[in-house]
């Protein structure tokens, strides 16, 4: 198993901060960037990147507002564009050329987003899920995602966790419940501000995914977006869904090396 490091680099709001993790002799295949999901940050993918790492450089970095990264000064600020050129910020930092994409739910629009911007320096992307939503759908998590405003009473705290144990996956422990709520905690009053911006990025992601000659793996666990994600087998151009009902949320924890061969294997095969 690989060792996690953390660093920090500069970025356009201030400190983006990120994990990673690189083994020697893992310098002949294109770095992977990991995109977390919202309201997560790159702790999400810290025991993936444990079982990924002996094969190649891997680095998970938190999106502004997230984890320990600085947040932008307002919440229009925040869109998946800004999202992905905060990524390449990163990159450039990192002195990293051209990059592996492995983007969860968030991220996999802000994966689409960063081959927009920079075709060139994006080898292959692995995205899990893909929210092509009715215009019913995107009602219905806006309403469901509307922050919950603090209280003395713990309001937020409590339906977060309640929602967490409600959509567990198969296997997740009550630790890892545990870390997802705390990843939750840590985006403070801006905590929505990313799933707002998801929302918001809908059609230039579908766009995206017609138009990009990246090849593209969208992996499928048992979740809320597993319907949805079956709507974008006919808008890629380049692409394949892997079908996953046995997984569901947490599934990088809860089988870190089985995730690690199927997503490393997808992208040495592009």
């Amino acid at each position: 198993m690989s060792e996690v490091r953390k660093l920090y680099v500069n970025g356009a709001y201030g400190q983006i901060h990120l994990r990673f993790a690189v083994d020697q002799g893992t310098g002949d295949k294109p770095p992977l960037m990991c995109l977390h999901q919202s309201p997560k940050c790159g702790l999400e993918f810290e025991t993936f990147m444990k079982a990924a790492g002996h094969d190649r450089a891997v680095y998970a970095p938190d999106y502004p507002g997230y984890g320990m990264s600085d947040a932008p000064p307002q919440e229009s600020d925040a869109t998946i564009p800004m999202y992905a050129r905060s990524m390449w910020e990163v990159a450039d930092a990192l002195g990293l050329e051209k990059v592996d994409l492995f983007g969860n739910h968030t991220g996999a629009k802000v994966a689409a987003e960063m081959a927009v911007q920079q075709p060139d320096r994006v080898h292959a992307i692995v995205m899990v899920s893909a929210a092509i939503l009715t215009d019913e759908e995107r009602e219905m998590f806006k309403d469901m995602f509307t922050p919950i405003p603090l209280d003395a009473e713990a309001s937020r705290i409590k339906i977060s966790w309640d929602r967490i144990y409600e959509r567990r996956g198969p296997g997740q422990t009550l630790e890892m419940l545990d870390r997802s709520l705390f990843m939750n905690m840590m985006g403070g009053e801006a905590y929505e501000w990313g799933h707002v911006a998801a929302f918001a990025w809908g059609e230039p992601f579908e766009r995206a995914l017609g138009e990009l000659p990246h090849r593209i793996t969208l992996l499928n666990p048992s979740d809320d977006l597993t319907e949805c994600t079956r709507r974008a087998e006919p808008l890629m151009k380049n692409g394949e869904i892997v079908e996953l009902p046995d997984w569901g949320y947490g599934f990088m924890d809860v089988s870190p090396q089985e995730t690690a061969d199927l997503v490393l294997g997808k992208l040495d095969a592009s």
